[in-house]
């Protein structure tokens, strides 16, 4: 299954829903707790598994970025998509974005912003940064539908992708086992051994040259 429990911290209440898998587990994060309990409505009835923070450094935390979890301490968190606000106090959604995009661990998960100014330059730099997406709010269900979409058909093709070159491998794999190279050595040891060499053909001719 693509996404897993989460199990390393306690989620804020209301902000996490375990639905009937496939699921997609998304992090919301917004300052407004209104907008906050907007998308977490919105995801839940587009059968997302949601967790909301309410800042940047909450999220941060969350995924253990902050710089006090270990790698190993993040082995049971499955994040398939990050929401979040642009204008939050301290961390701003677009501070996160770039963090996110330096960490090795979470680099490739989709961030989609939202906000309520629909400023091109704060777009334009967003999508630059790496965003997947940039939603003006009030957020739509058809847009965390259309967003959920595209997740998904993401990482269907990734699954794809892996699952090819895993065969490919495995052909490779066997192409070039001993056991081929054994059999191939064996047969030709066969070959050699069923004629003899023309040293000992001239000796035995040798022998009974008399006789003839």
């Amino acid at each position: 299954m693509a996404v897993g429990e989460v199990m390393r911290m306690e989620v804020p209440t209301g902000g996490d829903l375990t639905v009937s898998s496939p699921d997609l587990h998304v992090l919301a994060v917004d300052d407004s707790i209104v907008d906050r309990k907007v998308i977490e409505r919105l995801l839940r009835i587009s059968s997302c598994k949601v967790t909301t923070v309410e800042s940047g450094t909450r999220a941060l935390q969350y995924l253990g970025l902050d710089g006090n979890t270990g790698a190993s301490d993040l082995k049971d968190l499955k994040v398939n998509l990050i929401v979040t606000d642009y204008s939050m106090p301290g961390l701003t959604g677009y501070d996160l974005l770039k963090k996110i995009k330096e960490s090795s661990t979470f680099r490739e998960i989709p961030v989609v912003i939202m906000s309520s100014e629909n400023i091109l330059t704060r777009i334009e730099q967003c999508l630059k940064e790496g965003a997947e997406d940039f939603l003006l709010k009030p957020v739509k269900l058809a847009d965390v539908k259309r967003i959920k979409q595209l997740i998904m058909r993401n990482e269907a093709e990734d699954h794809k992708t892996l699952s090819h070159s895993n065969k490919r491998k495995l052909g490779e794999d066997v192409d070039a086992s001993p056991s081929s190279s054994s059999s191939s050595s064996s047969h030709d040891d066969s070959s050699v051994k069923d004629f003899p060499s023309s040293k000992r053909m001239k000796s035995e001719s040798d022998i009974f040259s008399p006789f003839i």
